[in-house]
C-alpha cells in the first residue's frame, strides 16, 4: 500500500468549496487546511500509478491552482526491492559487519561508463 501527503492551493475565497469537493471524493482524504489557501491532503493507491492517477483527479477540481506531493510512503514496493536485493545476491557480507570500516570499501565502477 502507498500512502502520500498532498499539498493542494487555493484561492482563500475558495476554500470551504475545494475543501468540500474533496470531501465528496472517494480519491483522497482532507486533513486540515490554513487560511491562506493551503489544504493538507492524503491518497492512497496499491501503487505509483494509482497514487499518480488521483493527484491528477485533485488538480482537476475547479480553483484549484496545485496540487504537489510533499510526502510518500510505499512499504510494499520497497519490500519488493529488498526481496530482489537478498535473493539477487548483490548486498556484499561486509555491508552487514558492524566492524567494517569506509577507508576499506574498494569502488570498482565507472561513472561515465556505469559499469558496476
Amino acid at each position: 500500500m502507498n500512502i502520500s501527503g498532498i499539498l493542494v492551493q487555493v484561492r482563500p475565497e475558495y476554500i470551504e468549496e475545494v475543501i468540500q469537493a474533496i470531501k465528496d471524493s472517494e480519491h483522497s482524504d482532507y486533513h486540515m487546511h490554513d487560511e491562506n489557501g493551503k489544504i493538507v491532503v492524503t491518497i492512497e493507491g496499491e501503487d505509483v500509478s494509482e497514487e499518480i492517477a488521483k493527484l491528477n483527479l485533485l488538480k482537476k477540481i475547479p480553483h484549484v491552482i496545485s496540487a504537489d506531493m510533499m510526502y510518500a510512503y510505499s512499504e510494499d514496493e520497497l519490500d519488493k526491492e529488498r526481496d530482489k536485493l537478498e535473493k539477487g545476491g548483490k548486498i556484499p557480507e561486509w555491508l552487514n559487519d558492524p566492524d567494517a570500516q569506509p577507508e576499506d570499501i574498494k569502488y570498482n565502477g565507472d561513472l561515465r561508463g556505469k559499469r558496476f
